[in-house]
């Protein structure tokens, strides 16, 4: 028996997209110039895109039941990487109180960004190969996010 199925993925990247966009609305408050609030403007509106992926996804895959090769411990992984890196207990507690200007926001927005590429690396596994260039493109949107970032931490 699985601990969560592959709906619940899915929900997961939602919630992580949703995150991202709360995240970039606040970065734009803090942001000490109208560069950096351009930059977390279109960073939010991407995610919220993102999200809508997700969500077209997940109203396809809802029955979906995966393929004995995916064995427990796998669903176990993902599950961990989700509660203990993504959504670990000191993010949810975060109010974004001690990210303070835009210096930290870029360095908490990279890391983010970095989870959330492994995390839909890992979800390739879950969806048919015709789903893969949904995924991929996500994937490559995340990229061009850590990209940016860096330009911006580097121009700081």
């Amino acid at each position: 028996m699985n601990i969560f199925d592959v709906s619940e993925i899915f929900q997961f990247a939602i919630r992580i997209e949703e995150n991202g966009e709360k995240f970039y609305r606040y970065a734009v408050q803090i942001a000490e110039d109208e560069e950096a609030r351009d930059m977390f403007n279109h960073l939010a509106d991407e995610e919220v895109n993102h999200k809508k992926i997700f969500e077209e996804i997940l109203s396809g895959v809802k029955k979906y039941e995966p393929p004995e090769s995916y064995p427990d411990e796998y669903f176990a992984y993902l599950k961990a990487y989700v509660d203990d890196i993504i959504f670990n207990k000191e993010l949810r507690e975060t109010d974004f109180s001690k990210i303070e200007n835009t210096s930290s926001a870029i360095d908490f927005a990279l890391q983010r960004e970095l989870d959330s590429i492994l995390y839909y690396y890992e979800v390739k596994h879950f969806v048919t190969e015709r789903q893969h260039s949904l995924i991929d493109k996500i994937i490559e949107e995340e990229r061009k996010h850590v990209l940016k970032l860096s330009t911006a931490k580097r121009k700081l």
